[in-house]
């Protein structure tokens, strides 16, 4: 993969946009701390990255989830998604999902050197991708009613 550049001017990870994987349980969002050497390491964010050629953004998202913290397609049962554009033409798609297996295996490969599952009220407090920060704190709160409907009755 590589950068490319926005009809904005702006640089993004991959010609083809992006995608990640949102899982939200009881009220919780699954995040992925992203280790140091990645691009915005140090940051929480959600598994996801460039999308490769022919590829959807739920397949991408729960490949790259696969490759970033060892969780298997069939673990998710996939409700939606959430399409960001950056406003030139580049995009970032959030796929939405729930454990379709309890509990749902988590390992740190690759990009994830921690997890951690926080309410919503805590994903606010945490140094965000700035990506998934904009998408998360978007004025249609969709990621965060996401979450928020999966709180127990």
């Amino acid at each position: 993969m590589s950068w490319t550049t926005c009809r904005l001017g702006h640089r993004h990870w991959g010609p083809r946009g992006a995608a990640g994987l949102l899982v939200a349980d009881a009220g919780r969002a699954l995040l992925q701390l992203r280790a140091g050497w990645a691009h915005q390491g140090g940051t929480w964010s959600v598994p996801g990255g460039a999308r490769e050629r022919g590829e959807s953004g739920v397949e991408t998202a729960l490949r790259e989830a696969g490759e970033e913290m060892a969780i298997r397609p069939a673990e998710v049962d996939v409700r939606a998604s959430y399409v960001a554009d950056c406003g030139g033409g580049w995009t970032y798609e959030t796929v939405l999902g729930v454990p379709a297996t309890a509990p749902l295996h988590v390992e740190h490969l690759s990009e994830s050197v921690r997890h951690v599952w926080a309410e919503a009220d805590e994903v606010d407090d945490l140094p965000l991708h700035p990506a998934f920060r904009a998408a998360w704190d978007a004025p249609d709160g969709e990621l965060r009613a996401f979450v928020g409907a999966t709180s127990p009755a």
